[in-house]
């Protein structure tokens, strides 16, 4: 067993004691907000968390280094029938590396999937979503394209967005060589991709250019600017709070960049008629919760079909505790499972 799987192996033992112990561990009280409970294994491992040097006190390396760790000790696996290959993908300013996940079981009409993975921009890796991107591949029978973008503050905005956005045209024009119908793309992303993914939406609809014909937005941030009340209510939640949020956009945007541009704020289009149907889920303890809420609403009422979810008793970036918060694993089955169900309906017509 791998380093990364006895620490895994071993934090599971320790997250199946029963929730009155783990919470007595964490403090001896439930972690309870706005009509939410925090599940006690996220409670106890955000009171780990709070002993240690917080992001915001990191150098860019450091945070790297350091939510690398983390995550290998809290994410699951890609599913055993998932092969995985290595790739090659154009970006904004030359190739970037990539990988591909494909289904044991293919279904020749799911569309390939390009994915971007959280990080504020500044963080994260191939590794940070694998689980998940595996999962997403199983449960949809379809290709599913990771693309590890740049990053800031080497590569501020808009290299890592670009980056996305090239990929994702990239996939769809060679959709029949990656196992899909010819021309047929789906876009997604968490917290970060999220922003990716809605805002490419967004131009390409714009440009009237062939768009992604699903949008999967999980735990999105919207609004780079935003102040809504989860902002405020959670500005001290784990792991993502608000001083976090501001190093991540600190080292993201140049000087002078504008934060409500569209690539920063597609939450402040106001017409989003005509935009792919969208799978979005959020989770209940987060400061970006009202964002992707308020997103989904818009897009209702704008005749965008959508599925919502919200996960009360979960917090930002739980695609990477699905190895040892059972309901983190149990909310990206679900979330694969709707994506799946939504791809497999008959192609939309612009």
């Amino acid at each position: 067993m791998s380093r990364s799987g006895q620490q895994r192996a071993i934090l599971s033992w320790i997250l199946s004691l029963p929730a009155p112990v783990l919470r007595l561990l964490s403090g001896g009280v439930a972690t309870y907000r706005e009509g939410r409970t925090l599940d006690p294994r996220l409670q106890f491992l955000a009171a780990g968390a709070r002993r240690g040097r917080p992001m915001s006190a990191m150098t860019p390396e450091e945070a790297r280094r350091a939510s690398a760790a983390a995550f290998r000790a809290t994410a699951e696996a890609p599913p055993s029938g998932v092969r995985i290959e290595a790739l090659t993908v154009p970006g904004g300013e030359g190739d970037r590396p990539a990988r591909l996940y494909r289904p044991s079981r293919p279904s020749p009409e799911v569309p390939v999937l390009v994915f971007a993975h959280m990080g504020g921009g500044v963080i994260g890796d191939l590794d940070t979503t694998d689980g998940f991107c595996g999962r997403l591949a199983e449960t949809l029978r379809g290709p599913v394209v990771s693309v590890d973008y740049r990053l800031a503050p080497e590569h501020r905005f808009p290299a890592g967005y670009e980056d996305v956005l090239a990929a994702f045209r990239w996939a769809r024009d060679n959709a029949g060589a990656l196992g899909a119908p010819a021309g047929r793309a789906a876009i997604g992303g968490d917290s970060m991709g999220g922003l990716f993914a809605a805002a490419l939406a967004q131009e390409l609809k714009r440009a009237g250019e062939p768009g992604p014909e699903l949008q999967l937005l999980v735990y999105p941030c919207v609004d780079l600017a935003s102040e809504t009340p989860s902002m405020t209510a959670f500005a001290d939640a784990f792991p993502l709070d608000r001083a976090t949020m501001d190093w991540f956009v600190g080292h993201y945007l140049p000087p002078g960049a504008d934060p409500a541009d569209p690539r920063n704020a597609p939450g402040r289009t106001g017409d989003l008629s005509g935009l792919a149907p969208a799978v979005i889920a959020t989770a209940g303890f987060d400061p970006l919760v009202d964002q992707g809420e308020a997103y989904a609403r818009r897009l209702a009422a704008a005749g965008v079909p959508v599925d919502y979810r919200r996960y009360d008793s979960l917090v930002h970036g739980f695609t990477a505790f699905g190895g040892v918060v059972p309901e983190a694993h149990r909310a990206c089955g679900e979330i694969a499972g709707l994506v799946a169900a939504r791809l497999s309906q008959p192609l939309r017509k612009d």
